[in-house]
């Protein structure tokens, strides 16, 4: 397995103030990989030790080839043109596509001529985007890509974001608050809570290694690796890894991906284990 992104040990403090601290995390060549948790979690601190806008304190981030970056508030000069901005892309870049960057954007809909400052969010996004798939990047890291989009720009950027991925050898790693946005995109998954990984993986891989059980209050939850529990009523619901319970008084059934990332977020504690996740947690 040939690793796009590496992360061994990483360790970022601002101040007095760890903002990650011994993370360690993989993402394999051709995945599009999810990155959730909250706010303050060190998302944007990883993305941005990966693509070297700061120097961590303890460890290495390790990027097989070039990497390009879309932070969240979409770096664009509102009184450039769109062809403004590319013609600035090509100057700033030594590997740049201007022909699949133009194209692109003819495909998008999305006029030349017009200036930044009078395209839609979605628009917007997508010429950020273009940009930084104009620099043939084999790692394409985008933050918060799709915040203060509606539904239909949601999909329309994910959309042609997971057509360049089908198109050609491309890594994606991709933040979110939006795991709706995640689920038929993403084949692998990161959660960071606290500073501190979660979870790292395929998806498919987690999802079969955990369990949620709905039982009685009261049932026996002996030799199961509880990652959080909840209760209504007289009735328990928790999210599980590993095998099926012994007390037969559970229902069992595959979690969805939301009940995934929220079950780890709503335990900061917890860890899913190595061998669930492939890498060294």
């Amino acid at each position: 397995m040939t690793l796009a992104l590496e992360v061994t040990g990483l360790g970022v403090r601002y101040r007095r103030t760890w903002v990650l601290r011994d993370c360690s995390l993989s993402v394999p060549e051709g995945r599009v990989a999810a990155l959730v948790g909250p706010n303050g979690a060190g998302k944007t601190t990883l993305m941005h030790a990966a693509v070297g806008l700061l120097r961590p304190a303890r460890g290495s981030v390790r990027v097989a080839g070039e990497a390009a970056f879309v932070a969240q508030d979409k770096p664009l000069y509102d009184s450039f043109t769109v062809a403004e901005m590319l013609t600035f892309g090509r100057r700033m870049n030594t590997r740049w596509d201007a022909a699949a960057a133009a194209d692109r954007l003819a495909g998008l809909g999305i006029p030349l001529e017009r200036k930044v400052s009078g395209l839609s969010g979605g628009q917007q996004a997508q010429v950020a985007v273009t940009l930084a798939l104009a620099c043939r990047p084999d790692l394409l890291i985008l933050d918060e890509p799709l915040a203060n989009l509606d539904p239909l720009a949601r999909h329309d950027v994910m959309r042609s974001i997971m057509a360049e991925v089908a198109g050609r050898e491309l890594t994606v790693l991709l933040s979110s608050h939006v795991v709706s946005d995640l689920e038929e995109t993403c084949d692998w998954l990161i959660v960071l809570n606290g500073g501190r990984l979660q979870v790292s993986g395929d998806i498919e891989e987690l999802l079969d290694g955990h369990l949620v059980l709905t039982g009685p209050d009261g049932a026996s939850a002996a030799g199961m690796r509880v990652v959080t529990a909840s209760r209504t009523g007289r009735q328990v619901t928790m999210l599980v890894r590993g095998t099926a319970p012994l007390d037969p008084r559970w229902r069992a059934r595959r979690p969805r991906l939301e009940e995934l990332v929220m079950g780890y977020l709503r335990s900061p504690e917890s860890a899913a284990l190595p061998e669930l996740t492939g890498v060294d947690a």
